[in-house]
């Protein structure tokens, strides 16, 4: 098939759909976007916007026709509610996939892998997620690969950890840091400050999503997107503040006391709820071994400096107030 009959329709227009947009077009690749509010969001006019349920299997199946590649980059509506909300949603996109014969991608995170003891995570580490989001987790992905196993879809994933770039905001290292640090406020986060993590740009991950469905030797498997070597959040502070010329109080909440302190959140505020599960997300090192996707494919990672300079231009770009700028973006980050 040449490329002028290709056809990529990607769910979600939050910040990793439209890195996989960016990639795809700039191959000159035919793209369709389908989203909940079918809102064009500053897409490019070369692109088709949309509106469609990605839980309906009659919408994605209709929206999907004629579609050669297809890239779930949908997030479950509240981040609490993940159980119910999210599995529809990946059945749906998959039943449209698979009505078209389409190859299909997903976005994932590293929650399937649940507490590991800080050792870094390659695709071969042991999925033993628990907890209401982490068992999703879990039990999402042995689903995709399970239907790619029956024949049913030809399928693979990209897994990356928390996001880093324009139109980020549910992340470590997203609204809650990048707001406030350049309205020249306080910065306040539930992590240890001296545990390396992993981020990843969301700019790769959009290019490795769409390189991954370009390769036949790389469908049935999962890959992690390539990233910068991990830093502390410390250290990543420090870098934000040789970029900025910036030095807001930055304060960590101790594990202990975070324990206590977002069950309480909780109530007021309902994505808090359960977030205790993930605190080793926060606490312990979490570093991502990626070195298979770069034997196969290049590395490519974006570094670090590079990608902080990104968002901070992107942040300023919007206005004098970065936080209400960035919360006025759609999520798709921690999906």
């Amino acid at each position: 098939m040449s490329p002028a009959d290709e056809r990529h329709v990607v769910f979600g227009s939050g910040p990793v759909g439209r890195a996989v947009v960016d990639a795809l077009l700039a191959q000159g690749k035919r793209v369709r976007v389908v989203s909940r509010s079918g809102a064009r969001r500053a897409l490019p006019v070369a692109v088709e916007v949309l509106r469609g349920d990605a839980t309906d299997p009659e919408a994605t199946r209709r929206v999907c026709a004629g579609a050669t590649h297809v890239y779930n980059c949908a997030n479950a509506p509240d981040y609490h509610r993940w159980p119910e909300q999210f599995p529809p949603l990946q059945r749906g996109v998959l039943a449209g996939a698979e009505a078209a014969g389409a190859r299909l991608v997903v976005m994932e995170n590293l929650y399937m892998y649940g507490p590991h003891r800080g050792a870094p995570m390659s695709e071969a580490t042991p999925l033993r997620g628990r907890g209401s989001r982490s068992a999703t987790r879990r039990l999402m992905t042995e689903e995709l690969f399970a239907a790619h196993r029956a024949g049913r879809v030809r399928a693979a994933s990209v897994r990356a950890s928390d996001l880093l770039g324009p139109y980020v905001t549910e992340s470590l290292v997203g609204e809650r840091f990048f707001g406030p640090f350049l309205a020249g406020q306080p910065v306040r986060l539930f992590a240890d400050p001296d545990a390396p993590h992993s981020v990843s740009v969301v700019g790769d991950v959009g290019r490795a999503l769409v390189t991954v469905g370009a390769r036949d030797e790389a469908l049935g498997r999962a890959w992690h997107v390539p990233n910068a070597p991990a830093v502390t959040l410390r250290a990543f502070a420090a870098l934000v503040q040789e970029e900025t010329g910036l030095a807001p109080r930055t304060s960590y909440v101790p594990r202990a006391v975070a324990r206590v302190l977002l069950p309480a959140l909780g109530l007021a505020v309902p994505p808090l709820r359960g977030l205790v599960e993930n605190l080793y997300v926060f606490y312990e090192p979490y570093v991502v071994d990626h070195r298979a996707y770069a034997a196969a494919f290049g590395d490519g990672a974006t570094p670090l400096r590079e990608a902080i300079r990104q968002t901070v231009a992107w942040a300023r770009s919007r206005g004098d107030h970065p936080a209400e700028a960035l919360s006025e973006a759609p999520a798709t980050a921690r999906s």
